[in-house]
C-alpha cells in the first residue's frame, strides 16, 4: 500500500493538511525521476556538506572490542551531523513549491541548525520549535541557529522535549501551509515524509557500502546506529539491507533502565499506535494515552520511532537493542580518550552496545558505525551530568 512499511506509516492527520500532503507527494514522486533534481542535490552535497564523508578505522576502540572497527563519519559533515542532508533535499523541494517560509523541531539541536544554515543558503525564513528542557541543554546549538537568522521558539507544553516540539510544529503548518513547508528531521510523520527523508538520508549507507568494498573488498559483518526517530540509522541501514549476510543493530535510549519506566526503548517496549501523523510503535498506557518518554540525550527522548524500523523490527531484519544513560555516558568519555573522538551523545548509545558486546565478534569480522554526529553541543550538558551523584 502506497505510504505504508507493511501495516506501518500512512498519514493520520486534520483535513487541512491532506492537499499539501498530495502536493508534497506529488512533487517528490516528479523529483526521484529527475536528474536534474538530484545532481544539484549532490553538487551541494559535495560542495556544501563535504560529501563524501570519509569512513575511517578505530583501532583502539577495535582492540578493546576484539574486532575491526570502521566509522562512517558523518560528525565531518558542515554543522557537524548528518542531518543536513535531508535539509538541503527538503529545501530544494521547499524553492520548486515556491514556499519561503520554512519550519522544523529540534531536539539535540543539530537538525535545526541544519535547517537554519539551509535557510541562510537559500533566504529563506526559518522558525525552529524546541522544547524548554531542550533549550537549556543544548544552550551552544541554539545560539547558532538564531546566528544563522533562524527564530528559536521555546515550547514549554507537556515534557517540554522532542514531542512537544514536534506538536507546536504541526500546529504551525496547519496554520500556514500555503507560504510554509515543514522540514521534519527524521524518518516519522506522516507519508511523504518517512520515505523521503530514508532517501535523502540514503547517502551515508550507499557511500558506506562502496567505501567499505573498496577498503577491504568484503561487506561488515555488523552495522550498528542510534535511533530515536531513526534517520541516520535508516540512512545507513539502506545500503545493507538487501545483503542478508549483514546484521543491522539499531540502539535505543533505556533511559534511567526499561523497568523504571523512564526511557525512551520504543521498539523494545513500546506496542502499535498513532503518533504525529503515522502508525508506528509508540510509548503508551492501557489507555492509549501518549507516555513521557526520557534520555540523558536530546534527540533520543521521543516516543515514538519510524515507520520503516517498525516494520524491520517485526521482520526481524533489523536487532534493536537499549542501552542505558549511564553506559552512554561512559561510552562518551571512552570514545574521547580512545579514539580522539568526541561523539554526539545519541551516537554514544550505540558505542556502548558495542562495547557491552565484546565477544561476539571475532578479530577477522568487521563492525560498522554509524558515526551520526559529534558531540561538541553535548559537552557541558555532560559535565553537569557527570558531577551529578548516579
Amino acid at each position: 500500500m502506497a505510504g505504508r512499511f507493511g501495516p506501518y506509516g500512512g498519514r493520520y492527520v486534520p483535513e487541512t493538511l491532506v492537499a499539501a500532503l498530495d502536493d508534497l507527494t506529488e512533487l517528490y514522486d516528479a523529483v526521484r525521476a529527475d536528474a536534474g533534481f538530484w545532481a544539484e542535490y549532490h553538487a551541494l552535497l559535495r560542495d556544501v556538506v563535504g560529501r563524501p564523508s570519509a569512513l575511517s578505522t578505530a583501532p583502539r576502540l577495535g582492540e578493546l572490542i576484539g574486532t575491526q572497527v570502521l566509522l562512517k563519519r558523518e560528525d565531518l559533515n558542515h554543522t557537524g551531523a548528518h542531518k543536513i542532508n535531508n535539509a538541503i533535499g527538503q529545501a530544494l523541494l521547499a524553492r520548486r513549491m515556491g514556499k519561503r517560509r520554512i519550519i522544523a523541531e529540534t531536539g539535540a539541536g543539530q537538525h535545526g541548525v541544519a535547517t537554519a544554515t539551509v535557510c541562510a543558503r537559500f533566504g529563506l525564513e526559518c522558525v525552529v520549535y524546541m522544547g524548554e528542557v531542550d533549550v537549556a541543554r543544548q544552550a551552544l546549538n541554539v545560539y547558532r541557529m538564531q546566528l544563522l537568522g533562524a527564530t528559536v521558539v521555546p515550547v514549554s507544553s507537556g515534557t517540554r522535549t522532542l514531542k512537544d516540539a514536534t506538536n507546536e510544529a504541526l500546529r504551525d503548518w496547519v496554520t500556514n501551509v500555503p507560504t510554509t513547508h515543514y522540514i521534519i528531521g527524521s524518518v516519522v510523520g506522516p507519508d511523504p515524509f518517512p520515505r523521503m527523508v530514508r532517501d535523502f538520508q540514503s547517502v551515508i549507507g550507499i557511500e558506506a557500502r562502496a567505501q567499505v568494498l573498496e577498503r577491504g573488498g568484503r561487506l561488515p559483518d555488523t552495522v550498528v546506529a542510534c535511533v530515536g526517530g531513526g534517520s541516520n540509522a535508516i540512512g545507513i541501514f539502506a545500503g545493507f539491507l538487501g545483503d542478508h549476510d549483514v546484521e543491522l543493530v539499531g540502539v535505543e535510549a533505556a533511559g534511567k533502565g526499561i523497568a523504571s519506566g523512564h526511557h525512551s526503548a520504543t521498539l523494545s517496549a513500546g506496542r502499535p499506535g498513532v503518533l504525529h501523523g503515522s502508525l508506528s510503535y509508540l510509548l503508551q498506557d492501557a489507555d492509549g494515552q501518549v507516555l513521557p518518554a526520557h534520555s540523558v540525550s536530546a534527540g533520543l527522548d521521543y516516543p515514538g520511532v519510524g515507520p520503516e524500523h517498525s516494520w524491520l523490527r517485526d521482520e526481524r531484519r533489523v536487532t534493536y537493542a537499549a542501552v542505558d544513560d549511564q553506559d552512554a555516558l561512559a561510552a562518551f568519555q571512552l570514545m574521547a580518550r580512545l579514539e580522539g573522538i568526541i561523539p554526539a551523545l545519541v551516537t554514544a548509545h550505540a558505542i556502548a552496545w558495542m562495547t557491552r558486546s565484546r565477544g561476539r565478534w571475532n578479530a577477522d569480522q568487521t563492525v560498522l558505525l554509524c558515526l551520526s554526529g559529534r558531540g561538541d553541543k553535548d559537552v557541558a550538558h555532560v559535565a553537569v551530568q557527570l558531577q551529578e551523584p548516579s
